[in-house]
């Protein structure tokens, strides 16, 4: 690692701390970093454990999500973009969609519970909830989930509490683990 990427590594590592001098001369972001690391590590339990009733379900080797899309298609208009979408692309591939659904949301959940690739993790998030609300399934509960997608996105909170912080150091030109 040269001296300028280190020197700027030590300048995003001061620019936040866990001591008790770093939290009395910011309140207000010391907060607000903790309400991120709750949000992500609640975000997180619900991917993982949304992954894990899939895989004890049996979605990676049934055919449950072809009867899930089968049912959305009565509730849908033939018309849609979302019927179009289930019926030219998800249900002729839903053994495939199956697996990347549950692998992914346990992944997703992992990488935002122990901060590892929080970033990358938070794109996945975003990805499988984006294709669950072209698929039929949007509603405007959906919004916060999208929204804290976004502020894992742009926030390095994986610096602050999870392994981000060490692959940073040991790869500190990748877009994903920058801290601005």
């Amino acid at each position: 690692m040269n001296d300028v990427t280190h020197n700027s590594i030590q300048r995003e590592e001061k620019a936040f701390s866990w001591s008790s001098n770093w939290i009395k001369a910011h309140p207000g972001k010391f907060v607000g970093i903790l309400l991120n690391l709750l949000f992500r590590f609640l975000f997180g339990l619900f991917f993982l454990l949304a992954g894990i009733n899939k895989l004890f379900k049996g979605w990676l080797n049934s055919d449950l999500l072809e009867k899930v899309f089968l049912q959305r298609l009565t509730e849908l208009n033939p018309s849609s973009f979302a019927y179009l979408y289930l019926t030219d692309f998800a249900l002729p591939l839903y053994p495939l969609i199956a697996w990347i659904v549950t692998v992914g949301e346990i992944a997703v959940g992992l990488g935002l519970i122990f901060g590892i690739a929080t970033r990358l993790s938070s794109f996945g998030g975003f990805f499988i909830l984006f294709n669950l609300a072209i698929g039929g399934y949007y509603d405007a509960s959906l919004l916060p989930f999208f929204i804290l997608n976004i502020i894992f996105i742009v926030y390095p909170s994986g610096h602050w509490l999870g392994f981000d912080g060490l692959l940073r150091q040991k790869f500190p030109h990748h877009a994903w683990l920058l801290s601005k």
